[in-house]
């Protein structure tokens, strides 16, 4: 991958961060400073669908960070924030979030365990987190590029658009796990399958940079992990919905 991105990366960097870009009013304010972070350039023709026909599914295959306990035991990680949000803005529509989250596993693992997890939800989008065990892991990045691919073909041939939602930030770890190799090649995957990319990394070290969230103990903090969640849930939420949306900017981007 080395040597092809730098003008492709640049332009997108212009792209992905529209100078129109508008906040949601019904944003928390921690959640505001992020959400020109989050557009997309990529359709989502089959969430589309579902919609339309007042029934979205939707699987999120992840690892350890799509997991968190509440305060009061209920599972209150992203993809629960994420039902919630869709749910709220999308009246009427039976909105249905499933989880396929195992800690540890690499693309290629969960590319295995997908075809199962697809038959099971039949979903209108997976929603896939990855990244961080192949950086842990030292996976090949050529293979674990060709595993998103894959997971992006299993997908597309069940009538499934995906997402990718790439590793998260933290400045615990950012100097001991090598996790830009991975993301690049996540970018480059997405720009060439035109799949619409949460770049949670990024906005996580917005957050950070800015003092919105204290992520250095955000791992001792169990309110502010889960406001963390409920801000991606949110505002995954607002990219699921702008990316299905059958006119404007993303109707273009078809497959």
């Amino acid at each position: 991958m080395t040597g092809r991105l730098p003008a492709l990366l640049a332009m997108l960097l212009v792209l992905a961060v529209p100078a129109n870009a508008q906040i949601s009013a019904e944003l928390p304010a921690d959640c505001r400073v992020a959400k020109p972070q989050i557009e997309s350039i990529f359709s989502l023709p089959h969430v589309a669908v579902g919609i339309a026909a007042k029934k979205l599914n939707i699987l999120v295959l992840g690892a350890g960070s799509s997991l968190l306990r509440g305060a009061t035991g209920a599972h209150e990680a992203y993809p629960t924030r994420l039902q919630r949000a869709l749910a709220q803005q999308l009246p009427g529509v039976e909105v249905n979030v499933a989880t396929d989250v195992k800690p540890k596993r690499t693309a290629a693992e969960m590319v295995q365990a997908l075809p199962a997890a697809i038959a099971a939800v039949k979903p209108n989008l997976v929603v896939w987190q990855t990244g961080t065990a192949d950086a842990i892991q030292a996976i090949d990045p050529d293979q674990f590029s060709q595993a998103l691919d894959r997971g992006i073909n299993i997908s597309r041939a069940a009538s499934a658009d995906v997402v990718f939602i790439n590793p998260q930030y933290s400045p615990r770890t950012e100097s001991m796990i090598a996790l830009g190799t991975y993301a690049e090649n996540m970018r480059w995957v997405a720009v060439q399958q035109e799949v619409p990319l949460f770049d949670r990394f990024s906005v996580m070290k917005l957050w950070a940079d800015l003092g919105t969230f204290d992520l250095y103990s955000a791992t001792k903090k169990l309110d502010m992990a889960e406001r963390v969640h409920d801000c991606i849930g949110r505002l995954l939420a607002d990219l699921v919905i702008e990316a299905a949306k059958p006119s404007g900017p993303h109707a273009e981007g078809g497959r």
